[in-house]
């Protein structure tokens, strides 16, 4: 599979993945709702854990903005579970073991540290509309006041 390019207008690709708390979660589910849904390297890292905390921090408000939230990674559901119940997250969290999601979204790409190149997820937040579609992407995300910025998206839709 090769790395997708999307856009604002398309439609998200279509998912299904399985979920903390045995669930499997498709985008289908969120038909008629907006989506917040998250792409982040690994579970209980400082920047991941950073942003799943604004979010949840923010999870009712979004819901008052009719937008759920879901984080994706390549972590296992077990360690899903983990990550969630530790900084007790009110959000679904989504494991793509696979990664065919992470690239059908593209945001399974070559990444550097200390001089070594290695795969990875890139950091990337999509607005999915009511309607399936992408309203809006934030690729490279850094993720001090970002959650904050998604969510004046969502309630601007």
């Amino acid at each position: 599979m090769t790395d997708a390019t999307l856009s604002a207008g398309m439609a998200a690709p279509a998912f299904s993945l399985p979920g903390d708390g045995g669930k499997t979660r498709a985008l289908s589910d969120f038909a008629g709702q907006k989506l917040v849904l998250y792409f982040y390297p690994k579970d209980d890292t400082s920047g991941c854990t950073q942003e799943a905390k604004d979010f949840n921090a923010l999870r009712d408000d979004f819901l008052k903005a009719g937008t759920a939230i879901m984080g994706v990674s390549p972590d296992s559901v077990a360690s899903h579970g983990k990550f969630k119940k530790k900084y007790d997250l009110g959000f679904e969290l989504a494991s793509d073991e696979s990664k065919e999601m992470l690239m059908a979204y593209g945001v399974w790409a070559e990444k550097s540290m200390y001089g070594r190149k290695y795969m990875g997820v890139e950091r990337t937040t999509f607005l999915i509309d009511s309607t399936g579609k992408i309203a809006r992407i934030w690729n490279k995300v850094k993720v001090p006041g970002h959650a904050e910025e998604v969510l004046a998206a969502a309630r601007s839709l």
